[in-house]
């Protein structure tokens, strides 16, 4: 019997030290730009005629100034990401390199989704889309005809980004049955992660904080009635969030915290640094810059901020005229040292959890991708590797 009680001990500790080691220590998390396929919506802004999506302004790209890095050249190609085998590939080579969430840029535009074909018919589709944790960020903003490379006047609006009361509360039944409900949806304490774009396009659409403030109570009930603990609500930080209960567009006033505990937002992070860092200049500098807002904005909330790691800034693909601004200089070995001050921050803050996000993992047309291109090759994956450590 002691025999028998000893082998189960060592069984139960060799189980106990196996899953410690091959659970992530960090969860290193990057935004997915899904794009890169044919959306029927194209067709509303008449654009992307190649039928390839985005890739077409890539291809197409030129440079506009003296050692200007245009095209950005993918080295697997121009695949349709909307391929549940291309996802395959790309979760193995992610998971790879450290790489374990993905962010899905997610867009609900006159009440019905836009660019969700990447996500429901490649990643969920993919044999091995469990290996990898995702989550949802709700990109609000107003589109434009922004990624329109062929117009000038990048005011032209398709879509508003506000919603009514009534789809938020249609598109959060949706989110909650086909995303929130999947086990690999990426959770902190036990709540699925919802990401908000722009915190101020949602409160004005929904008519003030008041009226924000109950849209998303209702969706933490109905994610309660549904089996979840809740909804970890995480909003993104710009330069600032609007920052009393009348959410004065453009306040930066020290009351901005003021908006975190009235909505019951759970977490901060940033989506791109050119959002408060001028991009005019080398990635060292710009970076340094960016990293240094890591002490404010740990300061200036009573919630957790993530670090967030930016690669690159060049939006040129996406303007048709003149040279826009972008960043210059970037290189894996400069990201890597960047990597690692966020890799600092999160380990200097043990009681959160240890989140990285990073823009992005196949930003081409805004220049800043963890894909392999011809250039650096997997430079980019073997910075993260490098810092974060092995993957699966």
């Amino acid at each position: 019997m002691r025999l028998f009680c000893l082998l189960c001990f060592s069984l139960s500790f060799g189980l106990s030290v196996f899953s410690q080691r091959t659970q992530p220590q960090y969860d290193v998390a990057a935004y997915v730009w899904p794009a890169y396929h044919d959306d029927p919506r194209f067709d509303e802004m008449n654009i992307f005629h190649d039928g390839k999506g985005e890739w077409e302004a890539v291809y197409k790209a030129k440079p506009k100034f003296e050692g200007h890095r245009q095209p950005r050249v993918p080295l697997w190609g121009y695949l349709d990401e909307a391929d549940p085998k291309v996802q395959e590939k790309v979760i193995d080579t992610a998971l790879k390199y450290g790489v374990n969430t993905f962010i899905f840029d997610w867009y609900w535009y006159d009440d019905k989704p836009f660019l969700e074909r990447v996500l429901n018919e490649g990643f969920l589709k993919a044999r091995n889309n469990k290996k990898m944790r995702f989550y949802l960020m709700w990109a609000n903003h107003t589109h434009t005809a922004y990624i329109d490379p062929n117009e000038p006047d990048k005011s032209k609006v398709y879509w508003r980004g506000e919603v009514t009361a009534e789809i938020f509360d249609r598109f959060t039944d949706h989110i909650i049955k086909d995303y929130f409900s999947r086990p690999n949806y990426y959770k902190i304490d036990g709540k699925p992660v919802f990401a908000i774009y722009e915190l101020g396009t949602f409160i004005n659409g929904l008519g003030g904080m008041e009226e924000a403030k109950k849209a998303l109570d209702r969706f933490r009930r109905k994610c309660v009635d549904s089996g979840l603990k809740g909804v970890h609500v995480q909003a993104i930080l710009w330069g600032a969030l609007p920052a009393t209960i009348s959410a004065t567009p453009g306040d930066t006033s020290s009351t901005q915290e003021n908006t975190v505990k009235f909505l019951g937002i759970e977490s901060l992070t940033n989506y791109q640094w050119c959002h408060f860092v001028p991009t005019n200049q080398d990635y060292a500098a710009w970076g340094e810059q960016a990293v240094a807002k890591y002490e404010e904005f740990d300061r200036s909330f009573s919630v957790p901020y993530f670090p967030h790691v930016s690669i690159d800034w060049d939006p040129n693909p996406r303007y048709p005229g003149e040279a826009q601004p972008a960043v210059s200089g970037v290189t894996p070995e400069k990201l890597e040292k960047f990597l690692y001050k966020a890799k600092r921050y999160v380990d200097e803050h043990p009681d959160q959890v240890p989140l990285v996000t990073i823009n992005a993992w196949n930003e081409w047309a805004e220049g800043s991708c963890l894909e392999p291109d011809t250039l650096y090759k997997y430079g980019y994956l073997e910075a993260v590797k490098k810092v974060f450590g092995e993957g699966e």
